[in-house]
């Protein structure tokens, strides 16, 4: 299965600073992932090798990955839910919890009804039953479940910008 990016927001890592040329690789890059260097290096004005150093620096910095994004109903996986969890307890450690259940490719923190939100991608309704009572509500502090199961992906897409 293909995990989305692990997010580098929880603080782990200080805020670098990039300039407008990083910027531009990073929006380059968001537009089309596999963009040779040789015309990301036409397209930001800069040497290949320069673009080379510059992307492997934001990759290792947390600011970009560059990854292969799939379907996951073009898989054989047909059905995904966003779930919100009422949590006691430190959310944090909830999370991480979480966040190890490989059939969940997405989970953050939230304000609001919910403590924490996540997103699964499972192989039928039987999996996510089994997912939901087997392996979410026996983590020590989650108290409840609210599934939102997805019918129709609208809209999915990576390419926000930069500031």
């Amino acid at each position: 299965m293909t995990r989305r990016p692990e997010p580098t927001t929880g603080g782990a890592r200080p805020p670098i600073t990039i300039d407008d040329t990083d910027k531009a690789i990073v929006e380059a890059l968001q537009e089309d992932g596999r963009l040779p260097y040789t015309k990301l290096a036409a397209e930001v004005g800069l040497s290949e090798a320069a673009v080379r150093q510059r992307v492997q620096r934001l990759i290792e910095s947390g600011v970009v990955q560059i990854v292969g994004v799939t379907d996951p109903m073009t898989l054989g996986f047909r059905r995904m839910a966003m779930i919100g969890l009422k949590v006691e307890g430190d959310l944090r450690a909830t999370a991480d919890a979480i966040a190890e259940i490989p059939e969940v490719s997405y989970v953050v923190v939230v304000s609001g009804s919910f403590d924490l939100m996540m997103e699964v991608v499972c192989e039928d309704d039987e999996h996510l039953l089994a997912l939901l009572n087997d392996r979410v509500r026996v983590i020590p502090g989650v108290r409840s479940t609210e599934s939102f199961t997805y019918l129709k992906l609208f809209k999915q897409t990576y390419a926000w910008g930069t500031q």
